[in-house]
Order: C-alpha cells, then structure tokens, then sequence
C-alpha cells in the first residue's frame, strides 16, 4: 500500500510517505506550515519517484492540537485528495504521538492552552499499535481522569508544560515521562494504513480538523 501522511497539530510540520511498510519523512520544527507543507510532500513524490494518483490514500492528523496548524493540515489534505481523486484517513494526533513512544501504557497530553490539556489515553495492542481506551478530551492538568490497571507512562507537550501538576495528581499510576515528544507523520503513516484496512476511509470533503474544545462549547450551549 502508498500512503501520504501529514501531521500539522503541533509547531513541528511532518509529512511522511508510507510505501509498503518503507516509510520516507520530511519534519520541520518552528511552525509555518502553510508554506512547508507542499513543498514537504512534493520532494517526498520525486524522492520515491510517484506522482500523486499513484497512492492509494492519503492520512491526516485530525487533531486535536493547534487550531491554525489543524485547519491547514485538513485543507491541504482535502486539495490533494480532491485533485488525485483519493480518499483519506482521519487519524488522531494524540494517538500518533503514543504510537511513537515506546511503552505499551501512554498517557498523552497536548499543551491547550488556558492551563489545560487536550488528553488521550492509549494501550498498544497485539501488532503493536495504540488504541484509545476512553474518548478524548481538554482538561484542566489536576482534573485528568486518573486510569485504572497497571503503570503508564506520559508523553507529549502537555507534560513539558504541566508536568508538576500532572505528576502530583498521577503519581499512584505514574511510571514516568517522556521529554520532548511530538506527533509524527510516520506514526500518522502507520495507524492510517490500518484504519484503511479496517474500513475507515472518507471522502475528501469530510476531511476536517477536530478541535475538542469547540465540541465542548457546543454541547454547553445545548444543554
């Protein structure tokens, strides 16, 4: 299978080409993602010698995580999949980073700004990849839900900013945490394979960024 990944939640612009298991990447940390992006995937095409229709699908990190990174992430990958005429697979950018650490219990944290986290809380399964074990969520580092069952480790740059706090309200569960992590487009790569095997493609008009914390606000105003 030929995949391209794009991963945008995050300061750091990845795009990655999935081929067959072989994977070429290209990552940029610093921001300016509009500008990064297609010239990314371009070199990614004329380093595998492929043109774009030659894929069979195209994976983004959905989100949650910047707002401006996720929405130019969505829109390229809906302009590329409309023009190649390829479905695409939303992939969570919470899972991408816990499918790139290497424990099988991560507790990943994006820095949301307004002292909170965007959350998600994942267990490697028999292949090896991450799979959610409670729907994701934005919260304040001292309310996160405390998981159940054996030790987890913590990841992403939610824990670089509220580490202290994340550690004294998980210290019973807490095996440690790890530095500096970010979501990759590699990793995006991977768990998009197996979302298309299992089903799990869109068209590209459905392609669209998932914020959390706008969900949120809209179910408030419901009730």
């Amino acid at each position: 299978m030929k995949l391209l990944a794009l991963e945008t939640a995050t300061e750091a612009c990845n795009a990655a080409l999935w081929l067959d298991g072989s994977v070429l990447e290209r990552s940029e940390p610093g921001g300016q993602h509009a500008e990064r992006l297609l010239p990314m995937v371009d070199a990614l095409l004329a380093e595998a010698g492929l043109a774009l229709t030659q894929l069979d699908a195209i994976a983004f990190g959905r989100g949650p995580g910047s707002f401006t990174g996720l929405r130019i992430g969505a829109g390229v990958t809906q302009g590329l999949a409309f023009g190649a005429d390829l479905p695409v697979v939303p992939v969570s950018s919470l899972a991408a980073l816990a499918q790139g650490v290497e424990a099988p219990r991560v507790l990943a944290a994006f820095d949301a700004r307004m002292q909170q986290v965007y959350w998600g809380v994942y267990v490697r399964n028999a292949i090896g990849l991450m799979e959610a074990q409670s729907t994701e969520g934005v919260f304040s580092p001292l309310a996160v839900p405390v998981p159940v069952g054996e030790l987890w480790y913590g990841a992403g740059p939610g824990w670089d900013a509220y580490h202290d706090s994340l550690q004294q309200h998980l210290d019973p569960c807490l095996a440690g945490w790890h530095r500096n992590c970010l979501p990759r487009a590699r990793h995006v790569a991977e768990l998009g394979v197996a979302g298309f095997q299992s089903g799990l493609a869109i068209a590209a008009d459905a392609a669209l960024p998932i914020y959390i914390r706008d969900n949120i606000a809209v179910k408030k105003k419901k009730v």
